[in-house]
């Protein structure tokens, strides 16, 4: 039964997003409110799928706060890099170079707001990300980010990226640390019913000295850890 019902996820999910992502690609450049629409639109699509065929529920603990900040979210598996304009309105994720060289996906992307991040460039890098993150945070949006670079097994508390810190300090930006726990139930292949929650920590302030600031952001998106999905 569990495969029969990941079938009918992949099916009816990988159909249905050309419904979103084509109408996506044909009005970025010219409606950029339609964009934003038609990406939570699919992002909620997704969560549709998740619930109908595989009994994978969505909770929230706390909520999104007002005005542009930055939110750092624990990175278990796909699910929230997807999920993210479903939690927060409009936001501009921190996301691989890599996915930008995608056909289509990644001009989309661009104009969505996404910010690549290049590792390989070290300072240079960093420079160019705080320039296109200030610029999104002064239109009134909020940032995204995984702060630890990389998914994480859920139980394991990783350490957070040193460009995070960087960012922190030189976009002067409120932290939202938010812990969720898709790791055992949003797999890579085999989805399993369950509960995934979201827990949106106390809001951190700028300014901060550093190892404060990632002591806090880290207790935060990790204070799951012990509970596992239900």
């Amino acid at each position: 039964m569990l495969i029969i019902r990941n079938l009918l996820f992949y099916l009816v999910f990988y159909i249905g997003s050309p419904l979103f992502i084509i109408p996506s690609v044909m009005v970025m450049y010219f409606s950029p409110p339609m964009l934003r629409a038609l990406t939570r639109s699919w992002c909620h699509f997704h969560r549709w799928c998740l619930r109908v065929f595989v009994g994978i529920e969505i909770r929230t603990q706390g909520a999104p706060v007002d005005g542009p900040v930055f939110y750092a979210i624990r990175h278990e598996s796909f699910f929230e890099a997807i999920d993210a304009p479903a939690l927060i309105d409009w936001p501009a994720p921190f996301a691989k170079r890599e996915l930008f060289y995608i056909p289509f996906w990644g001009w989309a992307a661009k104009i969505y707001g996404c910010v690549p991040v290049d590792r390989s460039e070290g300072a240079k890098a960093l420079r160019a990300m705080v320039r296109a993150a200030g610029g999104l945070s002064a239109a009134g949006r909020s940032l995204v980010i995984f702060p630890e670079g990389t998914r994480m097994p859920h139980g394991q508390r990783g350490r957070l990226r040193a460009g995070f810190a960087g960012l922190y300090k030189l976009i002067g930006l409120p932290v939202v640390p938010v812990a969720v726990n898709s790791g055992p139930l949003y797999h890579r292949r085999l989805k399993r019913a369950g509960i995934i929650t979201y827990r949106f920590g106390t809001t951190i302030p700028a300014g901060l000295a550093r190892a404060e600031m990632e002591a806090r952001v880290l207790d935060a998106i990790n204070s799951l850890n012990d509970h596992p999905p239900a």
